[in-house]
């Protein structure tokens, strides 16, 4: 498994990391099933873990923590929170912790930063930041990041604002069409030592057709690893396969497949572009004041 360092620290983690979203029974995966998979993974090569407390109600942490029972040492677990105060975030920070059955997390993200609002939330007086920075000095986490899936302007100007030392963000090639966190912030993140990693590669499954050109553009990316979701074995196997034999893609490649993708490129497929996530509507940039 090709490893890469983590932004400004040299810590090393796989290529492929592991969206622990659909490891639930909302994706008809039972725990057994679940606890096989991360163990697979790991036996494979993979150490980064991605989850979040809003996956399905907590179970996501919970069989994470379960699947990496006696390889704590071994991985890099990454969870979230949605709260933008410093209470609710440290809220939420118990509660994965005590599902995840370990004292501490590699990576705390702010989760899904949409709207001017949400940025000014966690930057005021009492506000998130204020939680990751706390749970920092007391050993609860050990880097603090943020994410974002719809406006790269907000999370540009974040990583102004405050050293964040990594942020997870849309890059699939669809995403390279529209609000692309490729153009507007990817390379100020990689110039200030920003670990970048990439989200949403298969497009919720719409680029399936064209899973290994999907994958090759992610990583093609100077990304430090992209989160890849899994429900069953086989999907976990063919991620592992497709790493395996990665090799960056070239800029014929890239057209070409621009050229296949483009008739997606619509809100009702990038949903995370949509101004709501069921909307058939683009999201309207905001005005910003900055």
């Amino acid at each position: 498994m090709q490893t890469r360092s983590f932004g400004r620290d040299p810590h090393q983690v796989s290529l492929l990391g592991f969206g622990a979203q659909r490891i639930v029974d909302e994706h008809d995966c039972t725990e057994e099933e679940a606890i096989a998979i991360i163990r697979r993974a790991v036996e494979a090569g993979v150490n980064y873990f991605d989850t979040a407390p809003s996956y399905s109600d907590g179970q996501s942490e919970t069989r994470v923590g379960l699947g990496l029972k006696g390889l704590r040492d071994k991985v890099w677990i990454a969870t979230k929170t949605g709260g933008r105060t410093r209470d609710l975030a440290l809220k939420d920070l118990e509660g994965s912790l005590k599902r995840l059955q370990t004292d501490y997390v590699n990576e705390w993200r702010m989760h899904n930063i949409m709207q001017p609002h949400d940025l000014e939330s966690i930057f005021a007086k009492g506000g998130a930041l204020e939680a990751m920075i706390e749970a920092k000095e007391q050993g609860l986490i050990r880097k603090i990041s943020i994410s974002g899936h719809t406006d790269p302007r907000l999370l540009a100007q974040a990583i102004r604002r405050y050293p964040f030392d990594s942020a997870l963000v849309a890059l699939s090639a669809l995403d390279h069409f529209i609000y692309s966190f490729a153009h507007d912030f990817v390379p100020q993140a990689v110039e200030q030592g920003v670990a970048v990693i990439g989200m949403k590669v298969m497009g919720l499954g719409k680029l399936a057709p064209w899973t290994e050109q999907a994958l090759r553009y992610t990583w093609s990316l100077p990304v430090t690893t992209s989160i890849l979701g899994v429900s069953k074995m086989d999907e976990l196997e063919a991620d592992l396969a497709a790493a395996e034999r990665f090799v960056p893609m070239n800029d014929i490649e890239r057209v070409e497949l621009f050229q296949e993708i483009m008739p997606l490129v619509r809100p009702d497929v990038l949903r995370w572009k949509a101004r709501e996530w069921m909307a058939g509507e683009w999201y309207q940039l905001p005005e910003l004041k900055w």
